[in-house]
């Protein structure tokens, strides 16, 4: 196994060293982007919370971070309070209550190509908003005003352009996303390219941030900041209503809890398929002994997709909004995971049509969404993330708010079988309705040691590779010992039952293991540059945090 390598370092005699990217005694923030994360610092250097924190980091992100970062989508997340009680938070976004079953199939029930991805239809009812008003209301220290006034001087005054940001405003595929629109237009793009650190100002969306640090976080839905969200739908043959907007509510729930060897695991229920289909997969490998499996051996890369499969097999055919549809007890039960693990071939890879065979179009993976989290020093942890569903969503823009929609409504089973744009096919349990939430993959989660303290707060973006990003980082971290900066900077691999191919980043495995792979029956395709997911964590031990910010993205941590 890969172990921890003990030296003296000055902090302690006898901790053992751990690498990570951040390492403080008070509090710490993983996000995306520098400034979200500086701000994040800041309000906990102030005296605030997590929750606090974590809240202005989410309206920072909307400004830094626009492709992924949102006021005008949705998302989940996990909280940890300082007296050990965990919950979670689903503002996800709903269906606007004008939608109907078959809204993106033609004459002929076929599914009109784009329409859930690229149009004014493909926006559900946003949360995010509301997400972060009502955690702030409820378990926040500061005033509403103090967590996103860096926000509104940040959409205000500017912040510099990264590298990445430049290189995806600059590119080809994403100037023609952004002219699409007249108010997307006049924000995003311009003649000349954008340069690295150029200033990059968004007064409308700072006038919108101001209005809902004014009035409260309700402004975003009965406010200004609606009356513009209305008419820009209305503008473009939308169907949001102002209705929509007055009824939409968060829901606080109990989250999926389970164990993993001696670590309680605290995962985002439905409508996330992420809690369901984690403790689906662990519970299948835990009846492994990896101290007899390599790392990134054939066995050990053959088990989980085999693992992987069967639980996004299970995704695809049970999985919905709760509040809509009944989903089986068994799913994340111990006893049903062996009866999964048992029908797992040695060295046999197992066909995904003999799993999980309905017909199916199949789009390329795309890997979009940002995901954070915040430690403090009262003892409270949470892990966030949120998204539009597609890199700037469905580009449409707000005119006069200056915040993108999102294209969830893609994420529902448009029709049975078909593929979304991430290649995951659904059923009738994530199919359209007025008011429900599609489905996700997004995975917040929260561990604790056997004696219920908090260790580790993970997540990632990734679309349908959030799930199997976590599942590794968690299987790196207790089944290899793997440090947290290691366990997140390792390679990566994903299956999801179809296609019936492991999707691997590069240069991820040796080739022998991948020769033993396709021997056993395994099918394979790279992935691009970017890699898979952009999993932002953080550990506590021996009373310190630890903070990994993945490489891939070039995210940020900082710690006090």
């Amino acid at each position: 196994m890969i172990k921890n390598i003990p030296i003296l370092i000055l902090v302690s005699l006898s901790y053992t060293f751990t690498s990570a990217d951040a390492v403080g005694t008070n509090g710490i923030v993983v996000s995306s982007k520098i400034d979200a994360t500086t701000i994040g610092i800041d309000i906990l250097k102030k005296g605030g919370n997590a929750i606090d924190a974590a809240v202005a980091v989410g309206f920072a992100l909307a400004v830094t971070h626009s492709g992924a970062g949102n006021i005008g989508g949705g998302g989940f997340l996990v909280l940890r309070l300082s007296d050990g009680t965990v919950t979670t938070l689903d503002f996800r976004e709903t269906a606007p209550m004008k939608s109907t079953h078959d809204m993106f199939l033609d004459n002929n029930n076929n599914v009109v190509k784009g329409l859930s991805w690229s149009s004014i239809l493909s926006s559900g009812v946003p949360g995010t908003v509301a997400g972060l008003g009502y955690i702030h209301e409820k378990y926040g220290q500061l005033t509403w005003e103090e967590v996103l006034y860096p926000s509104i001087l940040l959409a205000k005054f500017g912040f510099p352009l990264d590298y990445y940001s430049v290189s995806v405003l600059n590119s080809k595929k994403y100037k023609n996303k952004l002219s699409a629109f007249s108010a997307t237009k006049k924000i995003f793009t311009k003649d000349k390219d954008y340069q690295i650190n150029e200033i990059f100002v968004q007064k409308d969306l700072s006038e919108t941030l101001s209005r809902i640090s004014k009035y409260g976080y309700k402004e975003f839905y009965f406010g200004e900041t609606a009356d513009l969200l209305v008419s820009t739908v209305n503008s473009l043959g939308g169907i949001i209503t102002h209705e929509d907007l007055r009824n939409y509510i968060p829901i606080e729930r109990e989250p999926i809890t389970f164990t993993y060897r001696d670590y309680n695991v605290f995962s985002m229920p439905l409508p996330s398929s992420g809690g369901i289909t984690l403790s689906n997969i662990l519970n299948q490998i835990e009846n492994l002994d990896f101290n007899k499996i390599g790392y990134h051996s054939s066995d050990h890369v053959h088990y989980l997709v085999e693992a992987e499969k069967r639980a996004y097999a299970d995704r695809a055919l049970y999985l919905g909004d709760s509040d809509f549809v009944n989903i089986p007890d068994h799913l994340t039960s111990k006893e049903y995971a062996l009866s999964q693990f048992e029908t797992i071939k040695d060295g046999i890879a197992t066909k995904s049509v003999d799993i999980y065979n309905p017909k199916y179009i199949y789009d390329n993976e795309l890997d979009e969404t940002t995901h954070f989290t915040v430690a403090d020093n009262f003892g409270n942890a949470i892990s966030v993330t949120t998204t539009l569903n597609g890199w700037y969503g469905n580009a449409i823009v707000v005119d006069g708010a200056g915040f993108l929609l999102n294209n969830e409504m893609d994420d529902f089973s448009i029709k049975p079988g078909y593929a979304n744009a991430y290649g995951l096919v659904g059923n009738m349990a994530n199919s359209i309705v007025p008011n429900k939430r599609m489905l996700s993959s997004m995975t917040p989660t929260i561990l604790t040691d056997k004696n219920n303290q908090f260790y580790l707060s993970l997540g990632s973006p990734g679309g349908s590779t959030i799930i199997t990003t976590v599942a590794q980082i968690i299987n790196n971290i207790i089944d290899y010992d793997m440090d947290l900066d290691m366990a997140v900077e390792s390679k990566r691999f994903h299956h999801q039952c179809l296609p019936d191919k492991i999707q691997l980043e590069m240069f991820s495995l040796p080739e022998d293991v991948i020769n033993k792979l396709t021997s056993m029956g395994h099918d394979y395709i790279y992935r691009g540059k970017v890699g898979i997911g952009e999993a932002n964590c953080i550990m506590r031990k021996n009373n310190l945090y630890y903070g990994s910010a993945d490489s891939r993205r070039n995210s940020t941590t900082l710690a006090y």
